[in-house]
């Protein structure tokens, strides 16, 4: 028995269907599975997800090139009020079957080229859970409402130039002077 959750997005592939995914294929996510996304990312808005991407064989990996568009709103982490964003990017991803995967605790050299690299099992893989998850990935990971620093400062929080080493030098500096 599988203890996972389905995916609110999910467009699997079959493994042997690989070759009527290698012209672009577009997937976007209806109402509801955006309602479910903006829940499990913690949004307060997702209108739009989409995405297209080709599929191909390589080196025993399956390779997905494509471009993913997201609007959606996060709560301000000094506010909670929605701060917008917009993501339109490019991805590259490459599946791998489980038991082909770099064993954990060993070391992986990585450039510029590599891409996310995204484990497997039977014969299916999930085009719209990778998008999902290459959007949360591309999210801005403390938004920030413009009012955001006249709120923090109101409840007594240091900005960084305040807090940093420097500035109690530049204040004992200042004090002798």
């Amino acid at each position: 028995m599988n203890d996972n959750p389905a995916p609110e997005f999910s467009r699997p592939v079959r493994l042997d269907q690989l070759g009527r995914h290698a012209d672009p294929t577009a997937i976007v996510a209806n109402e509801a599975e955006r309602e479910a996304l903006a829940r499990r990312f913690n949004l307060l808005a997702l209108d739009r997800l989409e995405a297209d991407y080709a599929l191909a064989q390589e080196d025993g990996a399956i390779i997905a090139r494509g471009h993913v568009k997201a609007d959606l709103a996060q709560p301000c982490v000094a506010t909670g009020v929605p701060v917008p964003e917009t993501i339109d990017s490019d991805f590259l991803l490459r599946f791998v079957a489980e038991d082909q995967m770099q064993p954990e605790g060993e070391e992986l050299e990585l450039d510029a080229e590599d891409c996310d690299t995204i484990g497997y099992t039977g014969n299916v893989i999930d085009m719209g859970e990778a998008v999902a998850e290459t959007v949360a990935l591309a999210m801005t990971p403390y938004p920030r409402s413009p009012q955001a620093d006249i709120h923090l400062r109101e409840a007594g929080v240091m900005s960084e130039e305040q807090a940093s080493p420097f500035a109690a030098l530049l204040s004992i500096k200042g004090a002798k002077e």
